[in-house]
């Protein structure tokens, strides 16, 4: 396993493992024995970063969520798991009652529902400490001073150590880091996005509901990321769902390009030429790219997991890269 250290506070920042394991489906979909399993044998890779959300996985059983982050409690109580390995949890985006969706009766990032969720996650990981708290997704029916505030406050506290956010327009983002430097408070240190080697169609979003819920990373983020080199890029998604190698399993029309056949066909040359699968070349191209990101990859059995642990080894060479990156 390799390693990269997140945030640049002293106080705050961790070294984690380039390959994050998302725990999605752990203790939902996915039975507590087979959760466990996987989680096991990623320590035991070495992978120390781990990702949830309090809201994890309420459209399983129309509840709330909150499953997720209670195993991850149950197994580290369990193995002895400490500070060495990084949790990192959502909030804002938990439905307010069972039944219903966060995208028209979600929690919302007031300062009120930040203590309070962030408390429950808390309690449900059995830890003092949340490592890394993300803003879920946007609330725009809130201030946003109110809502870097209330974050702010947490850190203060010792309750929280590094802040992020997921599924945020990039001028969010900076509006709400500019809030909080023009204060000295602490901001958001981490971004999470989708991002894979297919681009997404960003236009279907932006033409359809101007305000909704990015997802994935558009051009203007990755410029942002760049300007901005002490943000940490967390990319989840990144294999879509089985879609590259599982013929059950067709990409969406999000993926319909005119690069996409060309993209796809690149990374089976790239594929055969090392020996890997196309889902290892596809972490791999993030892993090591010109702005590399973590993968945030999902698992459902440990041959799966073992799959992705391999990519970290993989090394592209400057020709496989160079065709990656061209090829549209």
């Amino acid at each position: 396993m390799r390693y990269r250290t997140i945030g640049t506070d002293p106080a705050t920042r961790r070294d984690v493992s380039v390959l994050s394991l998302g725990a999605m489906l752990f203790g939902s979909a996915t039975d507590e024995a087979t959760s466990y399993a996987i989680l096991d044998r990623y320590v035991e890779a070495g992978g120390t970063f781990i990702d949830t959300s309090d809201n994890y996985a309420f459209w399983v059983d129309g509840g709330q969520g909150g499953q997720s982050e209670e195993l991850l409690g149950r197994w580290r109580r369990s193995r002895g798991v400490g500070a060495e390995i990084v949790i990192a949890t959502k909030l804002g985006a938990r439905p307010l009652a069972p039944g219903t969706s966060y995208l028209d009766n979600a929690e919302g990032l007031s300062a009120k529902v930040i203590r309070e969720s962030a408390e429950r996650s808390r309690e449900r990981l059995g830890v003092e400490r949340l490592d890394l708290l993300y803003a879920h997704i946007e609330d725009r029916t809130v201030p946003l001073q109110e809502t870097v505030e209330g974050f702010a406050e947490l850190v203060a506290e010792g309750t929280v150590g590094l802040l992020g956010a997921s599924n945020h327009r990039a001028w969010r983002v900076e509006r709400a880091r500019a809030l909080a430097a023009a204060a000295g408070l602490p901001g958001y240190e981490v971004l999470q996005y989708h991002r894979s080697y297919l681009p997404n169609r960003t236009d279907l979003i932006s033409e359809l509901d101007p305000d909704g819920e990015p997802g994935g990373v558009s051009g203007d983020l990755l410029s942002y990321l760049r300007a901005e080199p002490e943000l940490t890029l967390v990319a989840y998604s990144p294999l879509l769902k089985g879609a590259f190698t599982r013929a059950d399993k067709p990409l969406s029309s999000a993926y319909d390009l005119p690069s996409a056949p060309r993209r796809l066909a690149a990374l089976r040359v790239v594929a055969g030429q090392s020996g890997a699968t196309v889902n290892q070349v596809v972490l791999a191209w993030l892993l090591g790219g010109e702005l590399p990101s973590i993968p945030l990859v999902g698992a459902s059995s440990v041959a799966q997991l073992e799959e992705s642990l391999a990519a970290v080894d993989l090394e592209l060479t400057v020709e496989q890269r160079h065709r990656l990156d061209t090829t549209w």
